[in-house]
């Protein structure tokens, strides 16, 4: 993965002083593209911008009127490594579109509104519950853990000791992000960075990670898939100094209606993510942990739905584009406007997603609920049955185990055992040996209404 870094100021300041001297008629053409951004909106870099000017411009001059029209609108955030340099960023349509969507729809208020509009309020639960996975394990896919999403789900609820490496690495990233979760009153520290990187990967292989140990070397690098070095980390030295004034930065609420330095947490949360990537206090593992603190910093800032939005399982799927938003930052002054813009746009999607698992659910529960009422069998079933029942029809659990609807019903295993037999008997779920457990799953729909007419 190469990009083409952008010109020197030097180099654009020659370009202009000849552009005035030689060709002042021009001089027009190109005030014209002084934007931040191109008439589509996009705040391109240097590489991509080099291939959507026009032939008759010359883009390394184009590139010194949009830096000047950026530097005049780009705010101050944080300043890393060593020496320090101020990241700054300017506030796109995409970022400023996706600090509506998590404002109306990630908020602890909005999922309580959410599951208030459900009847039967378990089901979804269940349902979101089953979400919580899938952020541990598209961290592990996007780190080169090789397994299937199924797999890893199968892993995650039978609660079996890993076998692998790669099992590990997903068992390693679900204790993360339960550890922010269950850490997110606390203020951000050095000690906490550490307890996040031993949760995640302690125990997989502990001479290659060192888990809870910030390097005190220089010779970690990031690599290419041809072995070529694409990013080396700023100095070891002052290391730990560097991550506890990022972690007071991280404690002042920026987020704050008068606060001189307004900053949205989602625009926080995304900052911190980079910071660590950038800074790399690990040996390995440091793209897990800058993950897991976006999420911790959302958690923290009450936008609880994040717990079921999964920003991994897209970044996987365009892995060159997430490296080039670290690389086009970089090589750009630290303009985090790339990484920030890169992550906006993700997380819009993946509150989409959310959005409509939700809308699905309510649309096949209010459906299946009819179905239930008009054959008569919504009588003859507990709320514990039903929500099973509707989880099934959903398509989101394929089989249960007791041990899982024991723990998403809050129920004793008995309690689980029973509801599940009982869903036998009723001939609704079948029930097989699995390994050492018993696994039910739902019949064909066609199945249980051909059944219940012949009754």
């Amino acid at each position: 993965m190469k990009i083409t870094a952008p010109p020197s100021v030097r180099e654009r300041q020659q370009l202009l002083q000849k552009l005035l001297q030689e060709s002042p008629d021009k001089f027009e053409q190109y005030l014209e593209l002084s934007s931040p951004v191109d008439s589509k909106g996009r705040y391109l870099s240097f590489d991509e911008l080099q291939y959507r000017v026009d032939k008759s411009v010359d883009a390394k001059l184009v590139w010194q009127f949009v830096k000047r029209a950026r530097q005049n609108q780009l705010q101050p955030v944080v300043s890393l490594g060593s020496p320090p340099v101020e990241c700054q960023f300017f506030l796109t349509h995409t970022i400023q579109k996706a600090c509506s969507q998590v404002d109306r729809y990630t908020t602890n208020t909005a999922l309580e509104l959410m599951c208030s509009k459900i009847g039967e309020q378990k089901s979804f639960e269940y349902l979101i519950n089953d979400l919580i996975e899938d952020e541990a394990i598209g961290s592990s896919q996007l780190e080169g853990a090789a397994t299937t999403t199924r797999v890893a789900k199968k892993l995650l609820k039978q609660q079996r000791k890993p076998r692998t490496p790669d099992e590990k690495m997903i068992i390693g990233n679900f204790c993360m992000m339960k550890f922010a979760w269950e850490h997110r009153d606390e203020d951000l520290s050095l000690d906490l960075i550490k307890e996040l990187h031993i949760s995640g990967v302690q125990g997989i292989q502990d001479d290659k990670y060192y888990p809870g140990m910030i390097r005190d070397t220089d010779d970690v690098e990031i690599v290419n898939e041809i072995g070529d070095t694409v990013y080396t980390p700023p100095s070891s030295q002052g290391l730990k100094n560097r991550l506890e004034r990022l972690s007071e930065w991280a404690n002042i609420q920026h987020h704050e209606i008068d606060s001189n330095d307004f900053l949205h947490p989602l625009i926080k949360a995304i900052t911190l993510h980079f910071a660590i990537g950038y800074e790399h206090p690990f040996y390995d593992g440091n793209g897990r942990v800058a993950r897991s603190i976006f999420y911790w910093y959302l958690f923290k800032n009450k936008f609880a739905a994040f717990r079921y939005i999964a920003i991994s399982s897209l970044l996987k799927k365009a892995p060159v584009q997430y490296a080039k938003s670290y690389l086009y930052t970089e090589t750009d002054n630290m303009d985090l406007t790339y990484f920030i813009n890169y992550q906006c746009d993700v997380v819009i999607r993946a509150v989409k997603k959310f959005r409509l698992t939700y809308e699905k659910h309510l649309e096949n529960m209010d459906a299946f609920n009819q179905w239930l009422w008009e054959s008569g069998l919504y009588k003859q079933l507990n709320h514990r049955q039903r929500i099973l029942l509707q989880v099934a029809k959903n398509g989101v659990v394929s089989y249960f185990t007791t041990n899982e609807v024991k723990e998403n019903l809050s129920c004793s295993y008995n309690t689980a055992a029973r509801t599940l037999n009982e869903l036998v008997d009723l001939k609704l779920f079948r029930k097989e040996k699995r390994g050492r457990e018993w696994a039910f799953s739902m019949l064909n729909k066609k199945e249980i209404i051909r059944d219940w007419k012949t009754r």
